[in-house]
């Protein structure tokens, strides 16, 4: 695994390239940083070449910029790309990063061999929807003590089911490492991107798409980006749509081996 940087439109861009093989390059999304793709990545590295990388004003990809935008986020991934000698690369984007992965295809649909779209949207207004629950629980997640805001995080982010038959600590400790953070506390450059995500909405890139090879996973238990807009983007990009029964927004943590096994599944084909 090789750490490098690039300046990409005045931020130095971290990222990591690892395996051999057809390109991949895996984005996240909203307060997650590269490092979290690690539980794809075992299964992955073997057989591809990956890159992935903090997005611009999170962990290492500094500086914070004073404007963000979900088309400025898909140019650094063609421009990582560029700088590894990607000509064409499949792309693998979770929550925010499937939308970041959808702009840079939109801008350049011939370098994208395939989309796969977890847990995200076609209307970046629907994680922030006025939906009682999902405000209670984003509330939550903000205030209170530092193991109340990461049980509050954690229940927005995994089923009932799930967190209660782990120790809720331990897999807190497990998700802040993944994540590049204390998920008990926001990073700088949150906001930042919670608002370009607000302005982001890809129903008019979807038509010019089509021709893209595109898996969509949902997950059954998602409240910020719910199955309904998952059927949405399969719709809109002729993919194929899967949704996990007994997931939610962190399905690719939570449950890897499933996760895994359709991404492989569909990158292989």
């Amino acid at each position: 695994m090789m750490h490098k940087t690039l300046r990409s439109n005045g931020c130095r861009l971290s990222y990591y390239v690892e395996g051999q093989g057809p390109s991949v390059v895996l984005i996240h999304g909203t307060s997650v940083g590269g490092s979290a793709w690690r539980p794809q990545l075992d299964a992955l590295v073997p057989h591809f070449r990956c890159l992935w990388f903090d997005n611009r004003g999170y962990g290492q990809s500094l500086p914070i910029p004073a404007a963000l935008s979900v088309e400025d986020m898909g140019a650094d991934v063609l421009a990582l790309m560029d700088a590894e000698s990607m000509d064409r690369a499949h792309l693998i984007g979770h929550s925010l990063g499937g939308a970041i992965a959808v702009s840079a295809a939109s801008q350049a649909p011939s370098r994208v061999l395939s989309l796969s779209l977890l847990n995200t949207f076609v209307s970046g207004k629907t994680p922030l929807r006025l939906d009682p629950l999902l405000l209670w629980k984003n509330l939550r997640s903000m205030i209170g003590t530092l193991s109340m805001r990461r049980r509050a995080l954690l229940e927005l982010m995994m089923p009932a089911s799930y967190l209660a038959q782990h120790n809720v600590d331990k897999l807190a400790q497990h998700v802040s490492a993944l994540f590049g953070r204390e998920i008990g506390t926001l990073p700088r450059v949150a906001m930042k991107q919670i608002a370009a995500m607000s302005r982001f909405d890809s129903a008019a890139l979807l038509p010019k798409l089509k021709g893209i090879p595109t898996l969509v996973m949902s997950a059954r238990y998602d409240l910020l980006t719910p199955p309904s807009e998952g059927k949405r983007l399969a719709e809109g990009l002729n993919g194929r749509y899967v949704e996990l029964s007994d997931a939610a927004h962190a399905a690719p943590i939570q449950c890897p081996e499933e996760v895994n096994a359709l991404l492989l599944s569909h990158l292989r084909g």
